[in-house]
This record gives C-alpha cells, structure tokens and sequence, in this order.
C-alpha cells in the first residue's frame, strides 16, 4: 500500500522541536536552514528553554501551537523522542523526520529505542523518516523547503537523490553545487525506522517534477517490493533509476554446502534486483552524477551508433576506445553526410568517424560538422570533444552547440577538456542544457548509460512464464523427504524424483543395494553407466572417490562398487551409506550449471554459468531472482563469458540455448512454489545442439524448514 508522505515532502507548516539558537548546534543550523531558503509556509520553532530562536518567537511545546502541524522534525536527545512523538500525534501532525542519532546504529539500547519509535509511530499513523539522518529538501518553488542541516540549498532541477547515508549527502551536495547540478527532491533517510527506499520510490515514482531518480543504498528492505516499485517507475513512467550500493566484497557470502551457495554473495543479490528492476548500478558518486546530468538534459537516444566530432586525433581516439568498451558502436555516416563534410572542412580533415575537424577550427567548422553529423540517419548520439588551442574560439563554439542542437531529438555530450581555459564555455554549455566532461571517456560513457536504458526500455519477454509442473505431487515428495527434519539433503535418487515433477529432462537411473544387482541394471540402463555414492551425509561425491564413470561391464561395475565404498569408508567412514547410485551415462555436450540459494532476505535466487568441478575457480556465472521473467533466463545465459562456447565456436554446433532457458523457467518455478528448498545445484546440465535438448547429469538439494531458516537468521 503506498505511504501517504506528502506532509513530509511538501508540508504547509512546520513544527522545530529542539530549534536552538546556540550557533553551530543542529537545532540551530535546522532553523536557520528552513528559514533561510524562504520556506513558503509558516515555521514554529519548539523549545522550553527559549522565548526566542533567532527573532522569532519559540513555543514551550507543540501543544502550545495553535495553527496545524504538517511537518514535525525532532531534534532533542534520542531517549526524548518517544515523549516527542505522543505529543506529536495528540497535535494531530501529519509526519515526521527524527534527525537526532542514538538508536539502532549504536546498537543494544539504542536498537530497542528505535523499535519503541517505530512502534509508535504506526501506532499513530504517522511516517516518519529517519532517525539518524540529514533530512528532506524540496527545491520546488511552492515549497521551497531545506529541513536538514546541510549548509547547502541546492539548485533546482529534475534529479531526485535519496541516501542512506546522511555523511554521503553532505559531500554529494557539495560536489552537485560545484557542478551546477539542480535537485527536486534531496532526502536521507537514514535508519528507515519507518519509511524506507521503496516508499520513497513510490513517491518519486508519481512526482512530476522528478525526471532522473538517484539512490545511495547500503541495503534494501524488500527485495521483492522494491523490485515491483522500481520495475513500474522504469517500465511504466520511463524515469530512469540509478544507483550506488555499497559493499562488493566477497567477504559479504556466506558459507555454504552447494557450488551455488558458495557463489551466491549478498552483492550477487544486489546485481540481480537493480538488474531485474531496470536499475543501473554504477561504481561511484561522479560517475553517478556525470550519467543523471546527461538523463537530465538530453532527450532518449533511439540506439547505440555514436558519433565523435573532434578538434584533436588522440582525444577522438581516446573517445573510440570508450564507446567500444561502453558497448556503444561506431555510426557509418552516410554518403551524403560525408560529401556535406568534405565541402565545409579542409582537405587535411578526416570526414568519417570519428570526425577530425583538425586543430585550427573555429565555431564555424564546428557548427558545420555537428549539424552534418546529426542530420545523419545512422547517428543517435554525438560526443563533441574541443581541446582548448591558441586560435580555438571557445566561447563562440560554445554558443553555437545549443543552437545547432536545438530540435534534434538525439543526446549530445561535451567534452571540453580542462578546467580554466574552458571554464566559461563550459558554463555557457551547463547553463544552456548540454553536459560538459572534462575528458571524453566520462561523455562517451553518459551516453552509454543512456543507450542502455532505451534497451531496457525495450526489453521483450517481460512477463511470468509458467511451465507445465506437477506441484501438488511434488508438494508431497518434499513433505516426505523432510520428514522430521528441520535439514534434509535429498540424495541424487530423490533430488531427481522433485526434478522430473518439474519438467526437467533427467537420465534413466536405479538406486540399488548390494552387487547382485547389478547385472540385471546395466541390462536395463544400456552401458556405459556412471556410478555414485548414495549418502545424505555426502554432498561433493566426486571429492572423496564416490563416482566412477564410463562403466561397460559387470566386472568394471562390481570393482567400481568395491572401489566407491571402500573410498567411503576409509575417507569419510560416518557417512550413512544408502547404497550405490546407477545412472545412464549423458552424451557428450556442453557442460553447465543451474543452481538456486535462499537468500533469508530476499529469498531463492537463481543461478546460470559454465559447469563442471571448476566453476568455482572460474566463477563465471549469473543470478536472478525468483519468480523471473523469460527475458531474465535469455540475459543469464547470455550474461556469462562461455556464451560464446554456446553460440557456436571454431566449427562446433550452437547450443539448444532454449532448453536452458527452459530448465532455468523450471528452476524459477520450482523454488518459488517450495520454500523448503534452501540450496539446489544441477552440476553439471549438459547441453546438446540446438533442437537436441539438454540432461541433468548430476543433482543435489538440501531442505530446510521455514521456521528452521528464520531460526537460524
């Protein structure tokens, strides 16, 4: 249900509890903040020390206000905001911001404080954001509003930023105002003992006055809601989201039983709920910004051909280099935009892309070559580089680029490099609409996060597939399996039993118990025939001497019973031993691996990637999380670098990338219908030629109750 935080984001009145007027305290940075941006409505500091706060007359406590309260923001010590919040809901105040610190973050009592808060702040129905943050600004000029204590009003504009981290916001708005970038709406949020990053999504989502929406996250509360707000702000009001989260470090995964488990880090998460909401992750706070001042500015680019206008070779070259490893493509221009080129530039000028206007051109040779290059058919975007020479006009090019770009529905960034020479050519450019970057790669790469959008915007297959399964029978398997047991690791036999209720193409097989059996199975199965150890106490059989492969006689078969249970027995002697596990050896194909790991947070994400005993050494891999979309199960397998092994390589066959595809759908299905499933592997799946299918070959998955897993986190 979406939060009505309007009182919060675009209040009437409000209401300072803890204003000060000692300097440098927050209390007193808060008022003086509210005030000094010409807050268009009415503002009543709230002190019982004070008769006034900077000249303006100071309240004994809420109570003795007489108008209404839209907007609360407490500042007093953390063990006073409960009183604070009984008096706010009794004067009827519509939301609040706890900017004091004190609770959670401190830990012990702080956390059981910020519980108490929380409480009763939805005791009350009333939102709060925070504790423990900067505060909400709202540039908007019937609000007018800067309720933190930042010494920084920002700009103007149509980029929405919101941080867990109020720290981090003090410096972004520092780096934005020394970049002339504008702000709609600058919230830190903090401890989101209340509202949170989704809820604030939602808001965003709808405000008008919000174009490009920034986030700086640590973590996310719901993985599956934010997936639904941030899915409906990209696909169906087209707002770009983009988004810093800390903690990439593998340090972040938790140990685990399965190959998938081991793979499967908290970052991986991450990577597959921005991937899955149409968010882009970025590496850091300039790379941030340089992307949302050109979403800010320029209009959608239709695909990925760019075209480079330049003064200087090496520059030009250095922008090549870029957009190929951005994944942009180089435009061909047409015959007649060469043609154009080559009447309006020297003879010692190069007319194909990217374009070298050559060091001596002046706006005139500029505005010839841009409005050439951008009347092309082929070009959807243009980087304009201008390196600062004795005879270049700087600020006359300058003026000329807005003017030659107006109307032409295809993004263009600058790179006027340097800092002084340019400086106001680069305002010019800032103030007229058009991003500047000092060197092109981060121009080249503005607009490569902008061609990405348009394709995520465009992404087929966005919708739930269901496969034909039979849950209720396979319901009933697990509820069998698990028996007592609040952990299960099903054995092969029984793992593949669950598989093939979903559909999943698995090898003729047979458990059996002693040798005489098996004469009768290879008759049955049709050697060659691979064998395993059947134990619940042993996940990596191959680890300890338990599989033996290629068996074609019943002479090869008996040495290889002996063989794997004296392996057993002498490496792992308490394992319980279930018998020997009998299965049709695959055909030869590509092998790869299809994995699932609960996260406790988020819950079962899916794995794709090159299979066999390596992959942990390679990690080349891929998550998603359940339910997934089919174009999610298309991006993994064509994510992961051995794609190119399944598209066909050196002669060989491509793949049946379908029957993965497939398998993946099934495996998505299979953990979302059964929560007892914690970790599943199917190492390796081997993979035929197109139109040839695939076969499990290998299988293992461990149960888990619910009330087990929330026990454990």
């Amino acid at each position: 249900m979406e939060r009505d935080i309007n009182a919060i984001m675009g209040p009437r009145s409000i209401a300072i509890v803890g204003a000060s007027s000692r300097k440098g305290s927050v209390g007193n940075d808060v008022f003086r903040n509210v005030v000094n941006a010409e807050f268009q409505g009415v503002v009543y500091p709230v002190n019982p020390r004070a008769q006034y706060i900077n000249s303006v007359p100071c309240y004994q406590s809420l109570a003795d206000i007489s108008g209404p309260v839209d907007l609360g923001i407490i500042i007093v010590p953390a063990r006073s905001v409960p009183q604070v919040i009984e008096e706010a809901a009794q004067k009827g105040v519509k939301g609040l911001i706890i900017i004091s610190a004190g609770f959670k973050e401190i830990g012990g009592e702080g956390a059981e404080l910020e519980n108490r808060v929380r409480n009763l702040v939805r005791k009350h129905g009333i939102p709060l954001i925070g504790p423990n943050c900067l505060g909400v600004i709202n540039t908007h000029e019937t609000v007018s509003m800067n309720a933190s204590f930042s010494r920084w009003m920002p700009l103007p504009g149509n980029i929405a930023f919101i941080s867990q981290s109020g720290a981090l916001c003090t410096a972004v708005l520092d780096f934005a105002g020394g970049r002339k970038i504008g702000f709609s709406k600058f919230v830190s949020f903090g401890n989101k003992a209340d509202i949170n990053e989704i809820d604030l999504l939602e808001y965003l989502g709808n405000d008008p006055y919000t174009d490009v929406i920034l986030m700086y996250l640590e973590d996310i509360t719901d993985g599956r809601k934010f997936i639904e707000k941030a899915s409906r702000i990209t696909w169906e009001f087209e707002k770009p989201i983009l988004a810093l989260k800390s903690g990439r470090s593998e340090e972040g995964a938790r140990a685990a039983s399965s190959h998938t488990g081991s793979l499967a880090g908290s970052d991986a998460v991450y990577d597959a709920i921005f991937y899955q909401s149409g968010i882009q992750r970025l590496e850091t706070i300039e790379e941030l910004f340089d992307c949302a001042n050109a979403f800010s500015t320029q209009s959608m680019p239709r695909g990925r051909k760019v075209a480079i206008i330049t003064n200087a070779g090496g520059p030009g070259i250095m922008a090549t280099d870029a957009s190929i490893r951005h994944g942009l493509q180089l435009a061909s221009l047409t015959a007649k935009t060469t043609e154009l080129l080559q009447r309006s530039l020297p003879p010692t000028a190069n007319i194909q892309n990217p374009v070298d206007i050559i060091g001596d051109a002046k706006h005139d040779r500029y505005e010839a070559a841009i409005r050439a290059v951008l009347m092309d058919k082929n070009v959807d975007c243009a980087v304009i580089i201008l390196t600062p020479q004795s005879m270049t006009d700087i600020m006359e090019t300058a003026e000329i680029i807005p003017r030659v770009t107006s109307g032409v529905a295809k993004p263009v960034t600058c790179s006027f490099m340097g800092v002084v020479d340019v400086s106001k050519g680069v305002e010019y450019l800032e103030t007229h609409g058009i991003p500047n970057y000092p060197f092109p790669e981060a121009a080249v790469r503005s607009l490569a996060s902008m061609c990405r959008f348009t394709e995520i915007l465009n992404i087929p297959h966005r919708e739930f597939e269901g496969l034909p399964v039979d849950r209720e029978k396979a319901e009933r398997l697990i509820q069998r399996f698990s028996g007592d047991h609040d952990y299960r690791y099903l054995m092969e036999f029984e793992a593949n039993q669950l598989l093939e209720m979903y559909g999943f193409p698995i090898l003729p097989s047979r458990l059996i118990h002693n040798p005489s059996q098996l004469k009768e199975v290879l008759r049955e199965l049709k050697p060659p025939v691979a064998m395993k150890i059947s134990s619940p106490d042993i996940v990596h059989k191959f680890d300890v001497g338990g599989i033996k492969l290629n068996i074609r006689t019943e002479y090869q078969a008996r040495k290889a019973y002996e063989t794997i249970v004296g392996n057993i027995r002498e490496r792992h002697p308490d394992a319980r031993i279930h018998g020997i596990f009998v299965q049709k050896m695959a055909n030869k194909g590509i092998e790869v691996i299809l994995g699932s790991k609960r996260d406790r947070k988020f819950g079962a994400l899916c794995m794709f990637g090159l299979g066999g005993t390596l992959v942990e050494i390679f990690k080349d891999v891929s998550f998603r999380l359940a339910p997934m979309w089919r174009a999610s199960a298309e991006v993994m397998v064509r994510s992961v670098k051995s794609h190119e092994l399944l598209k066909g390589y050196r002669g060989q066959p491509a793949a049946d990338i379908r029957a993965i595809e497939d398998c993946i759908l099934r495996l998505s299905q299979l953990v979302s219908n059964h929560q007892e499933i914690d970790e599943l592997d199917i190492n390796p799946l081997i993979v035929y030629p197109e139109g040839k299918g695939c076969v499990v070959a290998d299988s293992r998955i461990l149960l888990k109750r619910p009330s087990a897993s929330q026990a454990s986190g």
